[in-house]
């Protein structure tokens, strides 16, 4: 239901809304694709600091894919980390928390909540002349 306050009624592949929380801090939501029962967007996080520009390795990244008739959203990757397991083994090769993905999700819906809350779009108007 967050998602769906943060997007407009009829999104296009290749629209992108940016939040702004602080000068330093963004969000990025990029539409990917759009199908008849499903949208892929992809989340980013945008650190712009004077002279230092955090490394992508580090900034936030999901990929989301919303589901029309159920009304749900699948986080389909996090940090470009496919194939998320609803449950992992502890300890395991890559490391992962036991409830990785619920975690994953957790994270997504304070994410959305921040940009709800503080965020600010950015909208250019052009005037007729």
């Amino acid at each position: 239901m967050l998602l769906l306050r943060i997007l407009a009624d009829k999104e296009q592949a290749g629209d992108q809304r940016c939040f702004f929380i602080s000068d330093f801090l963004s969000y990025r939501v990029l539409v990917n694709e759009v199908t008849r029962y499903t949208t892929l967007i992809t989340i980013s996080q945008e650190a712009n600091i004077k002279g230092y520009n955090l490394a992508a390795l580090f900034r936030p990244k999901m990929v989301i894919r919303l589901y029309h008739d159920a009304r749900m959203a699948e986080v389909i990757s996090n940090q470009d980390v496919k194939q998320i397991k609803p449950r992992y083994d502890y300890p395991n090769d890559k490391m992962h928390l036991p409830d990785e993905k619920q975690q994953i999700n957790f994270f997504l819906k304070e994410w959305l909540q921040l940009c709800l809350q503080l965020g600010q779009v950015n909208f250019t108007t052009t005037k007729n002349q």
